[in-house]
């Protein structure tokens, strides 16, 4: 090998080993770096093995409490909504009884006063309910028996012969204006006028009917 040779592979060798340590070097200070990283990071941190035994269960306690009072507010909130709705439901229900007994209540006082709201039509029910309003109890069977006879109940009744009118057959109809401009359309109107007629000419319903029993009229 010649001079020149020799030199030059001592200087690529002398190079190749710089090389080789400044890269060791640098491998070294990283492992180095990261391993005091990672103590760094476990001497930050707090494990469950280092709680003293009485505070771990307070740990493991902290979420479960939690949940539970997440767990009551929901509850509390739907047992306060129920318990609107229920009282909006019972508010509802009790002005509906209380309107439903005021116009009991004044149903019946005007039927006291012998005031019956005129309707577009009646059932036969209805008619005979109305009568039980005016007639007194002790007349109404007798009173009964002579409407029966007479017009079956039906208010607009009308004899094809003579032209008699109404439940109790008034002769002519018109004579029941007396109790009322309504009468050809309102049963309170002719049990009234009826009731009058009777009280006058036979003193009561059942004086009428004893003499309808014995003359096939009255």
């Amino acid at each position: 090998m010649s001079r020149n040779s020799a030199r030059g592979f001592a200087v690529v060798s002398a190079t190749a080993v710089t090389t080789v340590g400044a890269v060791m070097g640098v491998a070294q200070a990283g492992t180095a770096q990261s391993t005091d990283d990672a103590q760094a990071s476990a001497g930050d941190a707090t494990l469950l093995a280092d709680i003293p035994a009485g505070e771990q269960a307070q740990v493991r306690a902290a979420p479960l409490a939690r949940q539970a009072e997440t767990q009551a507010v929901a509850a509390d909130a739907v047992a306060r909504k129920s318990a609107e709705e229920a009282a909006r439901e019972q508010a509802a229900k009790d002005a509906r009884a209380k309107r439903e007994a005021a116009e009991e209540k004044a149903k019946r006082e005007r039927e006291a006063k012998g005031i019956f709201p005129q309707q577009s039509s009646y059932t036969v029910a209805e008619v005979q309910a109305i009568a039980r309003q005016i007639v007194p109890s002790g007349q109404f069977q007798c009173f009964s028996n002579i409407v029966n006879h007479e017009s079956t109940w039906n208010y607009l009744a009308v004899n094809p012969s003579s032209g008699a009118y109404g439940l109790v057959q008034a002769l002519p109809g018109n004579k029941m204006a007396s109790a009322g401009a309504d009468w050809q359309t309102n049963p309170a109107t002719q049990i009234k006028w009826g009731l009058t007629y009777m009280n006058s000419r036979y003193g009561s319903p059942c004086g009428a009917w004893s003499y309808w029993q014995a003359h096939g009229n009255y």
